[in-house]
This record gives structure tokens, C-alpha cells and sequence, in this order.
């Protein structure tokens, strides 16, 4: 069974082209959505999914109509091709479930993982600079018992403000009272409490 998708951007446009296009096709059941591509939350793209089975095709019109990126297009492909279901492109005579169409997936899907190799290499070659320089990546060490006891120390000093008492921790006041949540007066109100 051929099934379309037809989407348009914005609710001023007319999807018309487009589902004049897919019953041309031959598609016996339409779905058609007005959103941004970009937007993730597509209910439409949803339902033609959920109505697909084995051996039945995804017609859209052009490519673009069904993902905003690359990447997006490869993953909706993967999961359409572990379902055995097809895509076809009208616009772009691009059909998957030919030789020819899986062809040129197979080589979107490896210009895809060099671009995910490319960017994974600029990371790490700018986090090895970094590191060089002297500056440390990714989150910062979590507290430990030792700067619990000095936070609290300073908080328990009257003339260190909670701004001073961050500053000589090396952190922000936020940091601060998330590791001691009521910064001053928790810990002036629980003067015999245990750590």
C-alpha cells in the first residue's frame, strides 16, 4: 500500500500541490501536516507511521517535506527500513525500495557517519588543546566531604558574605546553595547537627 505525507510550514500555505502529487502516485491514504520541520512534535508524521505496516511504501513529495536534516532523514529511513517499509519521493525519483534507492541511501547514511566522525574529531582535537592550555572540559568534581566542612565554615563566619565565602571556594553562590541548600542559615540553624 502506498501511503503519503504531505507538509506545509505554516498555515498560510496550500498542501495542495503536494496531495495532488501523492494521489498521482497512487496513494490510497494521505496524511497531511501544517508545521515547521524543525518543529519535533509532528502528530501527522506520527499517524502515517503508525499506519504503515510491512510492505507498504511512504510516498512524500520531496525529501524535505519528511526531515529538516541529514541526519533526521537517515534515522526516519532506518526506522521505516527495520519495519520493511519503503519511501518513494516523487519530486526526486528516489524510491528505497529499488536497488538504486537503497544505493543512494547507503551513501547518505556514510556521508552521515563521516560527518558524525568529523565533528566527533574537531571535539576532541579542541578539548586536547584545551587541555594543553591547561583548562579542564566537561562537568566539575563533585563535592566532597572536605569542602562541605569549609563551605560551612565560612557560611558560620558573620563577616564573609556568601558572594566571599563562593569566591574563595572557587564557585558560584548557586553552586553554593546547591550543595548547601539555605546557605547561612542552615547552617547557623543546625549548629549541633551532625554533618
Amino acid at each position: 500500500m502506498l501511503v503519503g505525507y504531505a507538509r506545509v510550514s505554516t498555515q498560510d500555505q496550500d498542501p495542495a500541490l503536494q496531495l495532488d502529487a501523492l494521489r498521482q502516485a497512487g496513494c490510497e491514504k494521505i496524511f497531511t501536516e501544517k508545521a515547521s520541520g524543525a518543529q519535533r512534535d509532528r502528530p501527522e508524521l506520527k499517524a502515517a507511521l503508525d499506519y504503515l505496516r510491512a510492505n507498504d511504501t511512504l510516498v512524500v513529495w520531496k525529501l524535505d517535506r519528511l526531515a529538516r536534516s541529514l541526519r533526521q532523514l537517515i534515522d526516519t529511513i532506518d526506522t521505516l527500513h527495520e519495519r520493511g517499509i519503503g519511501l518513494r519521493s516523487a519530486t526526486e525519483a528516489i524510491d528505497t525500495t529499488t536497488p538504486g534507492g537503497k544505493l543512494i541511501f547507503h551513501i547518505f547514511g556514510a556521508l552521515a557517519e563521516f560527518e558524525r566522525s568529523v565533528i566527533r574529531e574537531r571535539t576532541q582535537a579542541g578539548l586536547a588543546s584545551a587541555r594543553a592550555r591547561g583548562k579542564l572540559g566537561g562537568r566539575p568534581p563533585a563535592w566532597s566531604v572536605e569542602d562541605i566542612i569549609a563551605a560551612k565554615a565560612l557560611l558560620r563566619d558573620p563577616e564573609i558574605t556568601v558572594n566571599q565565602a563562593a569566591k574563595r571556594l572557587g564557585v558560584s553562590p548557586a553552586t553554593l546553595y546547591r550543595h548547601i541548600p539555605g546557605g547561612r542559615s542552615a547552617v547557623t540553624t543546625n549548629e549541633g547537627a551532625p554533618l
